[in-house]
């Protein structure tokens, strides 16, 4: 399944032109690659990268990081970790962990090289990777969006925005 870019600007209207034309491609190409290939799958995970990214404009965390510093959760184990693997890409990967498993996965270097998270390309395919990973089409196609949300943020923050952006996209989508 193919999203156009009419069917992004609806979902995301506060978005700019410039970004729907820098990320569709690369969702295009990856969601399916990932199996975030249904209209209710991919309404979940629009909907989510909408809040995360702030309708594609950010993909690298506003804060320093530094509230990840000592986090083993996150893999975080050496001086400067939490500054380094900030969140970045579509769902803000967060911690060493992550970069280092998403690197494993791809061949690329993110732990090396984090800020490449920060490009389009690689702030899809991190999100795609992530969202896989996490099982997250098993709680997409249950529609539960509380599920979706506490595995991506940790709990419900944001939960009426990520709402909004999914009733946009579910309309968009056709799965209401």
């Amino acid at each position: 399944m193919q999203i156009t870019n009419e069917q992004l600007h609806k979902i995301m209207p506060a978005a700019s032109a410039t970004d729907i034309a820098l990320y569709l491609p690369h969702l295009n190409r990856s969601m399916p690659e990932y199996a975030i290939d249904t209209p209710l799958r991919a309404a979940h995970f629009i909907a989510q990268i909408g809040h995360e990214s702030g309708s594609l404009r950010y993909v690298e965390e506003i804060a320093s990081g530094r509230q990840y510093e000592g986090r083993s959760d996150l893999g975080n184990r050496y001086p400067g970790d939490g500054e380094r693997f900030k969140g970045r890409g579509l769902l803000q990967l967060t911690g060493r962990a992550n970069y280092t498993a998403l690197t494993q996965h791809t061949g690329y270097d993110f732990v090396g090289k984090p800020q490449a998270l920060s490009d389009p390309r690689y702030a899809v395919l991190s999100a795609c990777w992530f969202w896989q990973c996490r099982h997250l089409n098993r709680w997409a196609d249950a529609d539960d969006l509380s599920a979706i949300t506490r595995r991506i943020n940790g709990g419900l923050n944001g939960i009426e925005d990520r709402r909004a952006f999914l009733q946009r996209a579910k309309e968009v989508m056709q799965c209401l």
